[in-house]
Protein backbone atom coordinates (compact mmCIF):
# COMPACT_ATOMS: atom_id res chain seq x y z
CA UNK A 1 0.00 0.00 0.00
CA UNK A 2 1.46 3.72 -0.77
CA UNK A 3 -0.20 6.89 -0.37
CA UNK A 4 -1.46 7.10 -3.89
CA UNK A 5 -3.57 4.02 -3.02
CA UNK A 6 -5.52 6.20 -0.62
CA UNK A 7 -8.21 7.45 -3.13
CA UNK A 8 -11.99 6.65 -3.25
CA UNK A 9 -12.94 4.00 -5.56
CA UNK A 10 -16.13 5.17 -6.29
CA UNK A 11 -18.22 2.58 -4.04
CA UNK A 12 -22.26 3.06 -4.87
CA UNK A 13 -22.69 3.18 -0.65
CA UNK A 14 -22.18 6.45 1.03
CA UNK A 15 -22.55 7.88 4.84
CA UNK A 16 -26.26 6.96 5.38
CA UNK A 17 -25.90 3.46 3.93
CA UNK A 18 -26.84 0.36 6.59
CA UNK A 19 -25.39 -2.64 7.53
CA UNK A 20 -28.17 -4.02 6.07
CA UNK A 21 -27.74 -2.51 2.87
CA UNK A 22 -24.26 -3.72 3.06
CA UNK A 23 -25.07 -7.01 3.35
CA UNK A 24 -27.95 -7.75 1.07
CA UNK A 25 -27.39 -9.99 -1.38
CA UNK A 26 -24.45 -11.79 0.48
CA UNK A 27 -24.21 -15.29 1.27
CA UNK A 28 -21.66 -15.46 3.81
CA UNK A 29 -22.06 -18.91 4.82
CA UNK A 30 -19.69 -21.44 5.64
CA UNK A 31 -17.66 -18.11 6.86
CA UNK A 32 -17.06 -17.56 10.44
CA UNK A 33 -16.12 -14.34 12.06
CA UNK A 34 -14.75 -13.05 15.37
CA UNK A 35 -16.19 -10.08 16.53
CA UNK A 36 -14.51 -8.00 19.32
CA UNK A 37 -17.23 -5.84 20.71
CA UNK A 38 -20.02 -8.05 19.43
CA UNK A 39 -22.94 -7.35 21.78
CA UNK A 40 -23.26 -3.98 21.77
CA UNK A 41 -23.40 -0.93 19.90
CA UNK A 42 -21.54 -0.93 16.48
CA UNK A 43 -20.11 -4.59 17.24
CA UNK A 44 -23.64 -6.01 17.57
CA UNK A 45 -24.96 -4.37 14.87
CA UNK A 46 -21.82 -6.03 12.93
CA UNK A 47 -22.72 -9.69 14.64
CA UNK A 48 -26.52 -9.44 13.70
CA UNK A 49 -25.62 -8.17 10.09
CA UNK A 50 -22.85 -11.19 9.79
CA UNK A 51 -25.15 -13.52 10.98
CA UNK A 52 -28.44 -12.63 8.59
CA UNK A 53 -26.10 -13.31 5.74
CA UNK A 54 -25.31 -16.93 6.82
CA UNK A 55 -22.18 -16.20 9.05
CA UNK A 56 -20.90 -18.03 12.07
CA UNK A 57 -19.57 -15.41 14.67
CA UNK A 58 -17.87 -15.75 17.49
CA UNK A 59 -18.10 -13.05 19.94
CA UNK A 60 -15.23 -12.56 22.73
CA UNK A 61 -16.13 -10.44 25.87
CA UNK A 62 -14.94 -9.22 29.01
CA UNK A 63 -18.50 -9.02 30.45
CA UNK A 64 -19.95 -12.95 28.72
CA UNK A 65 -23.55 -12.81 30.55
CA UNK A 66 -23.93 -9.34 29.61
CA UNK A 67 -22.96 -11.07 25.89
CA UNK A 68 -25.38 -13.64 25.65
CA UNK A 69 -27.92 -11.71 27.20
CA UNK A 70 -27.47 -9.22 24.99
CA UNK A 71 -27.08 -11.87 21.72
CA UNK A 72 -29.78 -14.43 22.84
CA UNK A 73 -32.03 -13.20 20.05
CA UNK A 74 -28.99 -13.62 17.15
CA UNK A 75 -28.31 -17.12 15.54
CA UNK A 76 -25.29 -19.11 15.20
CA UNK A 77 -23.53 -16.81 17.35
CA UNK A 78 -21.32 -17.56 20.67
CA UNK A 79 -19.57 -16.10 23.02
CA UNK A 80 -16.41 -16.89 25.11
CA UNK A 81 -14.66 -15.17 27.92
CA UNK A 82 -12.12 -12.18 26.85
CA UNK A 83 -10.47 -9.35 28.32
CA UNK A 84 -8.18 -6.92 25.91
CA UNK A 85 -6.79 -5.23 28.78
CA UNK A 86 -5.86 -8.32 29.80
CA UNK A 87 -3.30 -10.11 27.48
CA UNK A 88 -3.63 -13.53 29.26
CA UNK A 89 -6.97 -13.19 29.04
CA UNK A 90 -6.57 -12.60 25.41
CA UNK A 91 -4.04 -15.65 24.45
CA UNK A 92 -6.62 -17.74 26.48
CA UNK A 93 -9.58 -17.21 24.33
CA UNK A 94 -7.16 -17.67 21.15
CA UNK A 95 -6.51 -20.93 22.13
CA UNK A 96 -10.23 -21.45 22.99
CA UNK A 97 -10.98 -20.64 19.29
CA UNK A 98 -7.84 -22.26 17.73
CA UNK A 99 -9.21 -25.18 19.48
CA UNK A 100 -12.44 -25.30 18.10
CA UNK A 101 -11.67 -23.62 14.40
CA UNK A 102 -9.64 -24.42 11.39
CA UNK A 103 -9.87 -21.48 9.77
CA UNK A 104 -11.05 -17.86 10.19
CA UNK A 105 -12.79 -15.82 7.18
CA UNK A 106 -12.77 -12.35 8.73
CA UNK A 107 -11.40 -10.62 12.27
CA UNK A 108 -13.88 -7.41 13.22
CA UNK A 109 -11.69 -5.33 15.63
CA UNK A 110 -14.68 -3.47 16.66
CA UNK A 111 -14.48 -3.08 20.33
CA UNK A 112 -12.55 -0.30 22.07
CA UNK A 113 -12.43 2.44 24.56
CA UNK A 114 -12.30 6.45 24.32
CA UNK A 115 -11.35 9.52 26.79
CA UNK A 116 -11.34 7.41 30.15
CA UNK A 117 -9.33 8.20 33.29
CA UNK A 118 -5.80 7.71 33.47
CA UNK A 119 -5.58 3.43 34.04
CA UNK A 120 -2.27 1.67 34.46
CA UNK A 121 -1.81 -1.68 33.05
CA UNK A 122 0.29 -4.26 33.44
CA UNK A 123 3.87 -2.91 33.57
CA UNK A 124 2.56 0.67 33.81
CA UNK A 125 0.89 0.52 30.21
CA UNK A 126 -1.46 3.39 29.27
CA UNK A 127 -5.11 1.81 29.12
CA UNK A 128 -6.44 3.25 25.94
CA UNK A 129 -3.32 1.84 24.16
CA UNK A 130 -3.73 -1.44 25.20
CA UNK A 131 -7.08 -2.48 24.93
CA UNK A 132 -7.36 -0.27 21.82
CA UNK A 133 -3.90 -1.83 20.11
CA UNK A 134 -2.20 -4.51 22.43
CA UNK A 135 -5.34 -6.12 22.75
CA UNK A 136 -5.83 -6.39 19.14
CA UNK A 137 -2.63 -6.88 17.94
CA UNK A 138 -2.14 -9.93 20.40
CA UNK A 139 -5.17 -11.45 19.41
CA UNK A 140 -4.56 -11.02 15.57
CA UNK A 141 -1.10 -12.52 16.16
CA UNK A 142 -2.22 -15.58 17.69
CA UNK A 143 -5.48 -16.11 15.44
CA UNK A 144 -2.75 -15.95 12.65
CA UNK A 145 -2.82 -19.37 11.23
CA UNK A 146 -6.50 -19.89 11.32
CA UNK A 147 -6.65 -16.44 9.27
CA UNK A 148 -3.98 -17.81 7.00
CA UNK A 149 -5.96 -20.97 6.56
CA UNK A 150 -8.82 -19.39 5.35
CA UNK A 151 -7.26 -18.49 2.16
CA UNK A 152 -8.58 -14.65 1.49
CA UNK A 153 -9.21 -13.98 5.13
CA UNK A 154 -10.15 -9.89 6.08
CA UNK A 155 -9.18 -8.32 9.29
CA UNK A 156 -11.02 -5.30 9.67
CA UNK A 157 -9.72 -2.26 12.29
CA UNK A 158 -11.91 0.42 13.68
CA UNK A 159 -9.75 3.63 13.93
CA UNK A 160 -11.57 6.55 14.43
CA UNK A 161 -11.40 10.30 12.92
CA UNK A 162 -9.91 10.85 16.83
CA UNK A 163 -6.44 9.62 15.07
CA UNK A 164 -5.56 13.31 14.16
CA UNK A 165 -5.68 14.58 17.53
CA UNK A 166 -2.08 12.97 17.38
CA UNK A 167 0.61 10.44 16.09
CA UNK A 168 2.19 8.19 17.50
CA UNK A 169 4.51 9.56 21.05
CA UNK A 170 7.61 8.07 20.70
CA UNK A 171 9.43 9.99 22.86
CA UNK A 172 5.71 9.05 25.83
CA UNK A 173 3.92 6.62 24.51
CA UNK A 174 2.14 5.36 27.91
CA UNK A 175 2.12 9.09 28.96
CA UNK A 176 4.66 8.69 32.28
CA UNK A 177 5.04 12.59 31.84
CA UNK A 178 1.45 13.81 32.01
CA UNK A 179 -1.65 12.05 31.06
CA UNK A 180 -3.97 13.70 28.31
CA UNK A 181 -7.57 11.73 27.86
CA UNK A 182 -8.23 12.58 24.31
CA UNK A 183 -4.59 12.62 23.24
CA UNK A 184 -4.35 9.09 24.60
CA UNK A 185 -7.48 7.87 22.85
CA UNK A 186 -6.21 9.75 19.41
CA UNK A 187 -2.92 7.88 19.46
CA UNK A 188 -4.67 4.48 20.22
CA UNK A 189 -6.59 4.83 17.22
CA UNK A 190 -3.58 6.47 14.71
CA UNK A 191 -2.79 2.67 16.74
CA UNK A 192 -5.45 1.11 15.12
CA UNK A 193 -4.66 2.61 11.09
CA UNK A 194 -0.92 2.21 11.52
CA UNK A 195 -1.53 -1.87 12.70
CA UNK A 196 -3.43 -2.28 9.65
CA UNK A 197 -1.33 -0.90 7.26
CA UNK A 198 1.83 -3.55 8.70
CA UNK A 199 -0.29 -6.80 9.16
CA UNK A 200 -1.73 -6.26 5.59
CA UNK A 201 2.13 -5.96 4.62
CA UNK A 202 3.15 -9.18 6.29
CA UNK A 203 -0.08 -11.35 6.09
CA UNK A 204 -1.25 -10.72 2.04
CA UNK A 205 1.38 -13.30 1.14
CA UNK A 206 -0.64 -15.67 2.64
CA UNK A 207 -3.54 -13.99 1.48
CA UNK A 208 -4.88 -12.08 4.39
CA UNK A 209 -5.48 -8.43 4.07
CA UNK A 210 -6.14 -5.90 6.48
CA UNK A 211 -8.31 -2.84 6.61
CA UNK A 212 -8.70 0.29 9.29
CA UNK A 213 -11.53 2.51 9.12
CA UNK A 214 -13.84 5.48 10.61
CA UNK A 215 -17.18 3.89 11.15
CA UNK A 216 -18.51 8.17 11.63
CA UNK A 217 -20.26 9.92 14.60
CA UNK A 218 -22.21 7.28 16.84
CA UNK A 219 -23.14 7.49 20.27
CA UNK A 220 -23.20 4.07 21.84
CA UNK A 221 -21.46 2.55 24.81
CA UNK A 222 -18.18 4.15 23.77
CA UNK A 223 -18.86 7.27 25.70
CA UNK A 224 -19.44 5.57 28.81
CA UNK A 225 -16.70 7.57 30.76
CA UNK A 226 -17.81 10.76 30.03
CA UNK A 227 -20.41 12.70 31.63
CA UNK A 228 -23.60 13.54 29.71
CA UNK A 229 -22.38 17.57 30.62
CA UNK A 230 -19.03 16.68 28.84
CA UNK A 231 -21.49 15.42 25.83
CA UNK A 232 -23.59 18.52 26.12
CA UNK A 233 -20.80 20.89 26.27
CA UNK A 234 -19.49 19.38 23.26
CA UNK A 235 -22.52 20.43 21.20
CA UNK A 236 -23.53 15.98 20.87
CA UNK A 237 -26.55 15.33 23.15
CA UNK A 238 -29.15 17.87 24.78
CA UNK A 239 -30.39 18.11 28.76
CA UNK A 240 -32.44 15.18 28.15
CA UNK A 241 -29.81 12.85 26.10
CA UNK A 242 -31.16 13.68 22.84
CA UNK A 243 -28.68 13.46 19.68
CA UNK A 244 -28.44 16.98 18.69
CA UNK A 245 -25.36 16.91 16.76
CA UNK A 246 -24.73 16.93 12.61
CA UNK A 247 -23.85 14.14 10.90
CA UNK A 248 -24.52 11.67 13.83
CA UNK A 249 -25.28 7.83 12.61
CA UNK A 250 -26.92 5.22 13.97
CA UNK A 251 -25.28 2.22 15.00
CA UNK A 252 -26.40 0.16 11.75
CA UNK A 253 -25.23 3.16 9.56
CA UNK A 254 -21.87 3.30 12.04
CA UNK A 255 -21.57 -0.77 10.98
CA UNK A 256 -21.40 -0.35 7.51
CA UNK A 257 -18.11 0.67 6.63
CA UNK A 258 -16.71 -2.13 8.42
CA UNK A 259 -19.33 -4.51 6.81
CA UNK A 260 -18.26 -2.95 3.15
CA UNK A 261 -14.47 -3.91 4.25
CA UNK A 262 -15.44 -7.48 5.24
CA UNK A 263 -17.25 -8.33 2.16
CA UNK A 264 -16.82 -5.62 -0.52
CA UNK A 265 -15.25 -7.41 -3.87
CA UNK A 266 -13.91 -3.70 -4.53
CA UNK A 267 -11.32 -4.35 -2.10
CA UNK A 268 -10.47 -7.66 -3.72
CA UNK A 269 -5.99 -7.42 -3.47
CA UNK A 270 -6.05 -4.37 -1.86
CA UNK A 271 -5.67 -3.91 1.68
CA UNK A 272 -3.87 -1.50 4.78
CA UNK A 273 -6.22 1.02 3.43
CA UNK A 274 -8.25 3.66 5.91
CA UNK A 275 -11.63 3.52 4.93
CA UNK A 276 -14.26 6.24 6.04
CA UNK A 277 -18.22 6.12 4.52
CA UNK A 278 -17.83 3.09 2.40
CA UNK A 279 -15.19 3.95 0.51
CA UNK A 280 -11.62 4.58 1.06
CA UNK A 281 -10.99 7.75 2.67
CA UNK A 282 -8.44 10.61 0.75
CA UNK A 283 -5.43 11.95 2.46
CA UNK A 284 -6.41 14.88 5.00
CA UNK A 285 -3.79 17.96 5.02
CA UNK A 286 -2.37 18.79 8.26
CA UNK A 287 -4.16 21.04 10.14
CA UNK A 288 -7.74 20.43 8.85
CA UNK A 289 -10.68 19.76 10.96
CA UNK A 290 -11.05 15.99 11.71
CA UNK A 291 -14.78 16.32 11.01
CA UNK A 292 -14.14 17.07 7.46
CA UNK A 293 -12.80 13.54 6.98
CA UNK A 294 -9.98 12.16 5.29
CA UNK A 295 -6.84 10.61 7.24
CA UNK A 296 -3.43 11.94 8.18
CA UNK A 297 -0.72 10.81 6.51
CA UNK A 298 1.03 9.66 9.63
CA UNK A 299 -1.66 7.06 10.16
CA UNK A 300 -0.88 5.44 7.51
CA UNK A 301 2.55 5.35 7.17
CA UNK A 302 4.66 2.05 6.47
CA UNK A 303 7.38 3.27 8.08
CA UNK A 304 5.62 4.83 11.41
CA UNK A 305 3.51 1.04 11.17
CA UNK A 306 6.83 -1.43 10.93
CA UNK A 307 7.84 0.98 13.98
CA UNK A 308 5.04 0.55 16.37
CA UNK A 309 4.80 -3.26 15.34
CA UNK A 310 8.66 -3.57 16.33
CA UNK A 311 7.43 -1.22 19.72
CA UNK A 312 4.28 -3.62 20.20
CA UNK A 313 6.10 -6.91 19.86
CA UNK A 314 8.44 -6.05 22.30
CA UNK A 315 6.01 -5.21 24.65
CA UNK A 316 3.53 -8.21 24.25
CA UNK A 317 6.14 -10.74 23.84
CA UNK A 318 3.95 -11.58 20.72
CA UNK A 319 5.56 -14.07 18.11
CA UNK A 320 6.08 -12.19 14.83
CA UNK A 321 3.39 -13.88 12.28
CA UNK A 322 5.42 -13.71 9.49
CA UNK A 323 8.95 -12.18 7.72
Amino acid sequence: MTVTDQQPLGSRFSAATTSEDIVSGHDLSGRTAVVTGGYSGLGLATARALTAAGARVIVPARRPEVARAALKEVPNCEVIPMDLADLGSVRTAARHIRDRLDRIDLLMAVAGVMATPERRIGPGWEGQLTANHFGHFTLAGELFPLLAAANGARVVVNSSAGHALTGIRWHDPHFRTGYDKWLAYGQAKTANALFAVHFDALGQGYGVRAFSLHPGKIITGLQREMTLRAQIDRGWLDEHGNIVGDGFKTPSQGAATGLWAATSPLLDGRGGLYLEDCDVARVSAPGTPMDDGGVRAYAIDPDEAARLWELSLAATGATPIAR
